[in-house]
C-alpha cells in the first residue's frame, strides 16, 4: 500500500503537476461563471510556474540536500564492499530497444567500472527491481551486466538484487542478501540529492554505511542566477521537491532514522 500511495502521491504533488492542475481548476471556475476565484487560481498558477521555472528554486533546494554528505574519503583504504542503488537505467526502454538505456543519473552505474578497478577485492552489489506502479517495466538489474561488460567489468564482480522497488526496499533486501557482519565497511553509492534519504533508510534497519555521493547537480557553493530554460527550472524543482517530500514521508512512516540525515 505504501508503494502505491508513494507513487501516485509523488506524481500529484510535484510542483509542475500541481500548479498546472491549479490552473485547470481555475479554468473550470471560469466556465462555471465563478470568474473571481477562477482568475485568482489561474494567476497563482502562472506566477508560481514562472518563478520556479526561471528562479533557482530547484537548484537551491537540491543544494541543501547535496551539501549534507561530502565526497567519500578514500583514505581509509579498501572497504568490504560497495552498494550501488538503481535509478540510472530505464528498463522499459532497454527492453523495447534491445540494449541498456541509461537515464540522467548515469553516474550511478558508470562509477562501478572505477570502483571495480580501484578496489579489486571489494564486493559490489547493485540493487534495483521494477519501480513502475504496475510492475510491468522489468528490473533494472536485468540490464546492468551487458553494460558493465562494455566497461570490462566481469559479471562475477557484481551481485544483483532484483526485487527492490524503492529506497526502503533497497536497504531491507540488500541487508538480507549480503548479511553484513560487525566490523565490515560498506559504502553506499547513489545520487547526491538522494543520499540523505538513502543513508537514513539503511540506518533505520541497523545497517551503517559510508556515503559515496555521485551525480551532483549543483556547485559546491550555491550560485544565485536565473535559469536559462523554463523546462530545466521545472525539472530541477520537481526533482528536489520529490526528494524533500520523500524524506518527510519516510520520516513520518518510520522508514528513515531521522528527518534530514547527515554524516
Amino acid at each position: 500500500m505504501f508503494f502505491i500511495l508513494s507513487k501516485t502521491a509523488a506524481y500529484l504533488v510535484l510542483p509542475s503537476n500541481f500548479l498546472v492542475a491549479l490552473g485547470v481548476l481555475g479554468l473550470v471556475f471560469l466556465v462555471a461563471r465563478r470568474k473571481r476565484i477562477g482568475k485568482l487560481l489561474i494567476g497563482i498558477s502562472v506566477v508560481l510556474l514562472l518563478l520556479i521555472g526561471y528562479l533557482p528554486v530547484g537548484p537551491f533546494l537540491g543544494h541543501l540536500l547535496e551539501r549534507r554528505f561530502p565526497a567519500w574519503d578514500a583514505g581509509r583504504g579498501e572497504p568490504t564492499g560497495f552498494i550501488v542503488l538503481g535509478g540510472a537505467i530505464d528498463p522499459l526502454m532497454s527492453r523495447l530497444r534491445g540494449q541498456t538505456a541509461i537515464s540522467g543519473a548515469a553516474t550511478r552505474v558508470t562509477v562501478i567500472a572505477k570502483l571495480a578497478r580501484d578496489y579489486p577485492h571489494a564486493r559490489i552489489v547493485f540493487t534495483s527491481g521494477d519501480a513502475s506502479l504496475l510492475g510491468n517495466y522489468g528490473s533494472e538489474a536485468d540490464y546492468l551486466l551487458p553494460l558493465l561488460e562494455t566497461f570490462g567489468v566481469p559479471d562475477e564482480r557484481v551481485t544483483l538484487e532484483r526485487r527492490a522497488r524503492n529506497t526502503a526496499e533497497n536497504a531491507a533486501f540488500t541487508k538480507a542478501l549480503i548479511q553484513p557482519k560487525p566490523g565490515e565497511r560498506w559504502v553506499l553509492v547513489t545520487s547526491a540529492q538522494h543520499m540523505p534519504r538513502a543513508v537514513g533508510s539503511f540506518r533505520r534497519i541497523g545497517f551503517p554505511v559510508e556515503a559515496y555521493p555521485v551525480d551532483w547537480k549543483t556547485y559546491p557553493r550555491f550560485r544565485f542566477g536565473l535559469i536559462g530554460s523554463f523546462a530545466d527550472g521545472l525539472y530541477k524543482t520537481d526533482n528536489a521537491v520529490h526528494e524533500w517530500l520523500g524524506l518527510f514521508f519516510y520520516w513520518l512512516t518510520g522508514r528513515t532514522s531521522e528527518l534530514l540525515p547527515g554524516p
